[in-house]
């Protein structure tokens, strides 16, 4: 029969499953003799209970203990933040440099049982402020993320004053406990910080006197006439020479694409894709920027001139640009850049002026449309009637056309007469090379006192006698008076005197325009070679005129003789003369070589 257990029996079993240890389990007949004994042995039944409470607390409390070791441990255990940095983020150059960092790093942290949280890495010079990832290390470490850096030296960190003190504030502050470089020692005490400050300080010399010792070479390149820089388009830097040499097929290039934008039809858009097309393009097989376009056109450095901080050098380099075709382009820059209505593209605009007002020729289309559906564009040529009153009528694009092609064919040569010209020429430029070199030893006496000039210029601002300003303004002024001096030189050296390269010039010129006058659809073609022969077109009465240039001037009197091929009377006539040169007595103040040259033809074909 099943005895009842009374409520002071099933207490004191609740009081003991309270305790939630025991050393082993209590029966039932053990806790009813414990209770029922309770008033004849309390004490011994008491200090048991009392004694495996103690003891569950105790254990309790050594587990407590251990999780708050466990947590002040964490929080001031060192985690670090191993950065690597190279002073470039060209990828060929210093490209071994992050990798050998890491790996150092990564060695010397196993060795010495840090614990390296992340690696960041950054490709940027520390001369200057601004670096993203080293700012992305500091706001870390500043957030508690990390509380130690590591890092190769000190100067991978800083090599400038506000980047060293913001990490020696962090020391300061306490929020950065450690730094480790495998190859300087730091401790985190006024000691410590001292020689880290002595190296930051170290770091920050390092870039400044090497910042003044590469000042001072590119200067000492100038001096020598060598570009201290990467070299322009057509020019090839020589690493075994330390100079600038021409790049025979880019040059080519070039030298056309100033021919091109020389002439009018083609923008700076144009010539970047011209250029990449035949192989001249930027970084990332990408065509060359329209700036880089445009600073190229107007860099006279392709003049043997080096602009370096706002003062000229004579460059020692060669050259493939004349001075005429320079000059030729900058003016074309400058009209471009001139701010123009956007409109039509009309061939002719802008070509002549009104015969009677002076005002511009402006053009306008017409669109007449007829009951079919169809329609037909008309475009015609008028004075814009802008200055004063005018009676003057408008003409068709088509009659513009035909008289502008009869001006340009009458002052073109005929193909035939090619080969003679280029025989005469050549015979008289070996006649000249013996009248060359007088004038090459006169030059050279010119050049030299311009040097001379040069030098008492340099050594007055030297004794500060003339301001820096007027000093490089005299000193340009002298350049350029140089540079045309070297330029005839060259010219002479090369073609014999300088009336042989324009005489060419005007030949192939003359036989040019009477092939696009014979040709259909080429307006615009017309339109540039309109200007080559002549300028100040006139409109009046509905009749286009100009002033020719004299040697166009010259074969447009003859009434289109010197289109007409080449007979046997005007050849021997030619050949029987002494020379083809312009005679020595011809020479007028106000007449050209050029000039001469072409009339001494047009008189011997209208002999």
């Amino acid at each position: 029969m099943a005895r009842r257990v009374s409520g002071r029996t099933r207490r004191a079993y609740l009081c003991l499953k309270s305790v939630r240890i025991f050393s082993k389990t209590f029966t039932k007949k053990e806790i009813e003799d414990s209770q029922g004994g309770a008033l004849a042995t309390p004490p011994p039944v008491a200090s048991a209970l009392k004694a495996k409470f103690k003891f569950a607390e105790s254990r309790r409390n050594k587990k407590n203990e251990e999780k708050r070791k466990n947590f002040r441990r964490d929080k001031t255990m060192i985690k670090y933040i191993a950065y690597c940095r190279k002073s470039t983020d060209e990828k060929d150059k210093q490209v071994l440099s992050i990798e050998a960092q890491i790996a150092e790093l990564k060695e010397f942290a196993k060795r010495e049982n840090l614990i390296v949280t992340e690696f960041i890495t950054e490709a940027k010079t520390a001369k200057i402020p601004g670096r993203e990832q080293f700012a992305e290390v500091l706001k870390k470490i500043e957030k508690g993320m990390a509380n130690a850096i590591l890092s190769w030296h000190p100067d991978r960190l800083a090599r400038n004053s506000i980047d060293g003190g913001k990490i020696i504030y962090l020391l300061d502050t306490g929020k950065l406990l450690d730094l480790k470089f495998p190859s300087f020692w730091f401790e985190s005490t006024p000691q410590g910080k001292f020689m880290l400050s002595i190296a930051f300080g170290q770091s920050k010399y390092y870039v400044d006197n090497l910042s003044e010792n590469v000042k001072r070479g590119n200067r000492q390149k100038l001096r020598n006439g060598v570009w201290p820089s990467k070299a322009p388009y057509g020019y090839n830097n020589n690493p075994k020479t330390r100079g600038i040499d021409i790049d025979e097929e880019k040059s080519k290039v070039v030298k056309k694409a100033f021919q091109l934008f020389a002439d009018g039809n083609i923008s700076f858009t144009g010539i970047s894709q011209f250029m990449f097309k035949f192989g001249i393009k930027r970084e990332g097989e990408k065509p060359v920027k329209v700036g880089q376009v445009k600073n190229m056109l107007l860099n006279r450095f392709y003049l043997g001139i080096l602009k370096y901080a706002g003062e000229y050098y004579q460059g020692s380099h060669k050259t493939f640009i004349s001075k005429k075709l320079f000059d030729e382009v900058q003016k074309q820059v400058e009209k471009i850049e001139r701010p123009r209505q956007k409109g039509h593209n009309f061939a002719f605009a802008g070509l002549a002026t009104c015969g009677e007002c002076g005002a511009a020729i402006t053009a306008e289309q017409h669109i007449k449309k007829y009951k079919n559906g169809t329609g037909q564009t008309f475009i015609y040529y008028r004075c814009t009637k802008k200055l004063k009153p005018c009676t003057q009528k408008y003409i068709s694009e088509l009659e513009t056309e035909e008289q502008l092609r009869k001006i340009v064919g009458d002052c073109g040569l005929h193909e035939d007469w090619e080969p003679y010209f280029d025989k005469w020429i050549t015979q008289a430029e070996e006649k000249d090379k013996l009248v060359a070199e007088v004038e090459e030893k006169q030059l050279d006496g010119q050049i030299q006192e311009s040097e001379v000039k040069l030098n008492r210029l340099l050594d007055g601002y030297l004794d500060q006698v003339i301001e820096p300003e007027i000093y490089k303004q005299k000193k340009n002024e002298l350049f350029d008076e140089k540079l045309k001096l070297e330029e005839r030189k060259s010219q002479i050296s090369k073609n014999g005197t300088v009336w042989l390269e324009p005489m060419r010039e005007f030949v192939n010129c003359a036989l040019q325009a009477q092939k696009i006058a014979r040709a259909k659809n080429n307006c615009h073609d017309l339109r540039v070679m309109a200007k080559k022969v002549g300028s100040n077109f006139f409109l009046m009465n509905r009749r286009l005129s100009a002033n020719l240039n004299f040697a166009f001037r010259a074969l447009a009197t003859g009434g289109g003789v010197a289109s007409a091929p080449p007979c046997e009377s005007s050849i021997s006539f030619l050949v029987s003369r002494e020379g083809f040169e312009p005679s020595t007595y011809s020479l007028r103040g106000s007449c050209s070589t050029i000039e001469l040259a072409a009339q001494n033809f047009i008189n011997i074909i209208n002999d």
